[in-house]
């Protein structure tokens, strides 16, 4: 049995501290999925995409929802072998190098790299975060810190589109990013500061001299690629850096041979040095501890899901043309992965790691309330511009914020109940609340989203959605063990966002469906509009049929949460109230 503060109920200032710092990097990581949301535009522009190509956009959210997704269960590991703050710390790190490449990115590739960086980083705190709780607080009372960590990752949701909007107010888009390289500096050299082995790892080591000129030597050359200043390129002496040995790429020219360089010599140094920047072969050799083959594998098979969902149109399509091909891959790649944990020595799902039934329930309980949440953060939105505000994006973006503030709420009180409720009651009345809120949804018109009632709808299935997020976690922390903590609750995190993705085509498919048995109820606009070929009333018609399309998706939604709720008192059946399983641990420990 454990004998840190989980186990002694002893939670320092300083670790309380630690906890709170990662809270504040889980929800500013957070907010970064939602800040594109007004910037894409701009950003297209940007790197040379012209704004009639939105398509082409479509790599610069499902590269970072790759990086996100993908790589969290090794991630997870590797904090569960390495330690959550190390895994903190790297993963600030990662954020705020993607941060740097996203802010200097000239083209497509660039940005790209930069935002599938962003994702790795961004989705490495949450594991990481989350088994950091179960490792300071003890069962009965971690329901509130889970609640806390829960709510401030939704609050990302509502913040990051506000952060955006209001940078963009003041800067261009590349300002963003720039901030979030500074943030991630800084709460990465916070967590980094308030380590336990912090203070003695500074006196035993030196500073390595080499390693950061090198460091600084590679950053240097680098933003000459990026940047080009117009001074170096018109120089007689220094343009030579910037002529291509062959085509026209950046990377291909001296300086871009100099970057690479300093890069090679930087890598080989933190190889071969005694106490080198960057422990290069600790990582590598943690990296294959905690089965690196068997995540590549993994992330393959999520990355085929993500691909095939993610760079679909919603409005034609349930998946993208070549999606069939996308989800065949992920298949042979899942066979593959399973084959791989069955004969690996240490795989990277430990043997046995999921076996509890509200270990396994958990993940299954996780996706269904993904699929029923995204309707909510997509449709609520669509719902207002297809009914009072259809020519401005701001206010109906405004309509959803209602909803995301009730969230929080939810999540925290969520943490509170489960100290004397059991997850799965709490979980089942947090959905049963959602199903609530959709429901009252469905009865929405076409100047509701105005009126006082509406709130009911959007606070009601904001707090019940809230409530479900701290006893999911609560369940699965307490039946795995303390070293699967950080990789149990990645897959946690990778269940829900699979959710998302899948239940906002499906429901879309479903309304899209109602819509076009709409429509074709819809006289010929000559006929309603007396010869005419616009008029109002056949705008209003198509607005209903509108209305009815976002009505089914709703519909679609609550039962997604139904399906949640029942499964969680089904799953969760054997998981106690905190503070009875707490008593029960004490009493056989005694």
């Amino acid at each position: 049995m454990s004998v840190g503060p989980a186990a002694t109920g002893d939670v320092s200032r300083t670790s309380r501290l630690l906890l709170s710092i990662a809270a504040v990097a889980v929800a500013f990581a957070a907010a970064d999925t939602y800040v594109v949301v007004l910037a894409l535009p701009d950003m297209m522009t940007g790197v040379g995409v012209p704004i009639d190509q939105l398509q082409r956009a479509a790599p610069i959210v499902s590269g970072f929802l790759l990086g996100y997704v993908a790589m969290l269960p090794l991630i997870g590991r590797i904090a569960d072998l390495r330690g959550r703050v190390p895994v903190l710390v790297m993963a600030l790190v990662l954020f705020a190098l993607g941060s740097l490449i996203t802010t200097l990115a000239y083209d497509m590739p660039s940005i790209v790299a930069g935002r599938f960086l962003q994702g790795v980083g961004g989705g490495g705190l949450v594991p990481a975060t989350l088994a950091l709780v179960a490792d300071l607080y003890p069962v009965e009372r971690r329901g509130i810190p889970l609640g806390v960590v829960s709510a401030v990752q939704e609050i990302g949701s509502v913040v990051g589109p506000l952060f955006g909007a209001a940078v963009l107010a003041v800067a261009d888009w590349r300002a963003i990013f720039a901030i979030n390289l500074a943030v991630g500096l800084v709460l990465a050299a916070a967590v980094r500061t308030l380590s336990p082995a912090a203070d003695r790892e500074r006196r035993l080591r030196r500073p390595d001299v080499v390693g950061l000129l090198l460091l600084l030597a590679t950053l240097a050359s680098a933003l000459v690629v990026f940047l080009r200043p117009s001074v170096l390129m018109r120089d007689l002496t220094w343009g030579r850096l910037f002529i291509p040995f062959a085509g026209d790429g950046r990377w291909l020219t001296p300086i871009g041979a100099i970057t690479v360089a300093a890069l090679a010599l930087l890598l080989t140094w933190c190889w071969f040095a005694r106490r080198p920047l960057l422990d290069l072969r600790g990582w590598t050799r943690v990296l294959l501890e905690a089965d690196l083959v068997g995540a590549l594998l993994l992330a393959l098979a999520l990355g085929g899901v993500i691909l095939a969902f993610a760079t679909a149109d919603p409005k034609v399509e349930v998946f993208s043309p070549r999606g069939r091909w996308y989800l065949l891959g992920a298949l042979v790649a899942a066979a593959a992965f399973t084959w791989h944990v069955r004969r690996a020595a240490s795989p990277l799902v430990p043997r046995g790691a999921l076996r509890r039934t509200p270990a396994w329930g958990a993940l299954l309980v996780s996706f269904f309330v993904g699929a029923a949440l995204i309707a909510a953060l997509i449709d609520i939105p669509l719902f207002a511009r297809t009914t009072v505000y259809p020519d401005d994006q701001l206010p109906a973006a405004l309509v959803l914020v209602r909803f995301l503030l009730a969230l929080p709420v939810g999540a925290v009180v969520g943490g509170y109940l489960i100290r004397s409720l059991s997850p799965g009651v709490v979980t089942a009345i947090g959905m049963a609340m959602a199903a609530a809120g959709f429901v009252l949804m469905t009865r929405w018109g076409l100047t509701t989203i105005e009126e006082p009632i509406a709130n009911l709808a959007l606070i009601t299935g904001g707090l019940g959605f809230g409530l479900a997020l701290a006893p999911v976690n609560a369940a699965l922390l307490a039946f795995t063990d303390d070293d699967v903590h950080g990789v149990a609750s990645a897959f946690v995190v990778v269940a829900r966002m699979v959710g998302m993705l899948i239940g906002i085509s499906a429901l879309t498919t479903i309304g899209l469906r109602r819509y076009y048995s709409e429509q074709l109820a819809i006289p010929p606009v000559q006929e309603v509009c007396d010869g005419k070929s616009k008029c109002k009333a056949f705008s209003d018609l198509l607005r209903v049929a509108g209305i009815a399309q976002e009505h089914a998706v709703f519909w679609g939604a609550a039962g997604c949460a139904v399906v949640a709720g029942v499964l969680a008192l089904v799953v969760f059946r054997e998981v106690r109230p905190t503070r009875l399983a707490a008593r029960d641990v004490f009493s056989g420990h005694a």
